[in-house]
């Protein structure tokens, strides 16, 4: 298990290496000149431009520039803004904590919500539960986050007064973006849960713990259930592993101050340092979620043996 920990961190390094020069690349190309964007509209000479360009080292080659850049990652500099002069690193990590509370309820609320009632489907299936079951998950699966967004805002919070509207300050103001960050996750894993389970229930392991006198309820839950839990773990692990790319509409309809409003803004405003910082700091996080989840496996399958 050592073993193979240390391989997958070292695997991380080209990785890593490869995601930041695709990016940095993409970004170069861009036909918008960043000294432009910086100095915005208004009234500047060619000289001043160029004096602008040679300020924000426009005019090195793309080589260069990159290795400086990837040498400031190794020291933990990931540049500053642009516009507004604050550390990349300092001002995501400030952002970081409301999307990473969102996407942890997010992701219980897809467990609590998910599981049980795909459990229900795969052992009832092609009964009514079952069709229940899968007509809740496409309608989830169906919804635009938004819609389903603005629609709890208006009767949950607006016309009944139980909620929050919008913002992060407490517990409470969670409630509503998380469920709506979780409706699709909630879909899948309903489904993968009951996609498996009715896979696994059919097996002769399982059959053979019926036929030694195994109630029904140990037999789906200590034989079935955990055989079925790999694909729902994997599907978790990916959901939080990508939360910054996936919750980015919730944070805007809910005004949370995340990390995903944060790259966006910089998208749109053509920031590019806090756009390359966040993309490296998002690729780490991706990479070290993939490790935690290979490991968790171990934990779930004894079967499951890394060389």
């Amino acid at each position: 298990m050592l073993k193979y920990l240390i391989k997958r961190i070292f695997m991380l390094i080209p990785v890593l290496i490869g995601i930041s020069l695709l990016v940095y690349v993409v970004l170069d190309l861009s036909p918008r000149d960043p000294a432009v964007t910086v100095m915005g509209v208004g009234e500047w000479t060619l000289e001043q431009l160029e004096e602008k360009r040679e300020e924000m080292g426009l005019n090195e080659p793309l080589v260069t520039r990159y290795v400086k850049y990837m040498y400031g990652v190794i020291r933990g500099d990931f540049g500053r803004s642009w516009f507004h002069g604050y550390s990349v690193s300092s001002e995501f990590a400030n952002r970081m904590p409301y999307t990473f509370r969102l996407g942890i309820y997010a992701n219980i609320m897809s467990i609590l919500l998910g599981v049980p009632f795909g459990i229900i489907a795969g052992v009832r299936h092609n009964k009514i539960p079952d069709y229940s079951c899968t007509f809740v998950a496409l309608l989830l699966m169906s919804a635009p986050n938004f819609w389903l967004g603005m629609l709890l805002q208006i009767y949950i919070s607006v016309n009944l007064g139980l909620l929050p509207v919008a913002g992060a300050d407490t517990f409470w103001h969670y409630i509503l973006p998380a469920f709506v960050a979780a409706s699709t996750m909630t879909a899948q894993n309903m489904r993968i849960t009951r996609t498996w389970l009715v896979d696994v229930i059919s097996s002769d392991y399982v059959r053979t713990a019926r036929a030694k006198g195994a109630n029904e309820l140990t037999v789906i839950l200590k034989h079935a259930l955990r055989n079925a839990l790999l694909p729902v773990i994997t599907t978790l692990g990916v959901h939080f592993a990508t939360i910054v790319g996936t919750v980015a509409i919730v944070e805007t309809v809910f005004a949370v101050p995340g990390a995903s409003v944060f790259l966006i803004n910089a998208v749109r405003t053509g920031d590019i340092p806090i756009v390359m910082g966040s993309i490296v700091i998002i690729a780490l996080f991706v990479g070290v979620v993939n490790l935690l989840i290979d490991l968790i496996y171990a934990l779930v399958d004894p079967r499951v043996k890394y060389s």
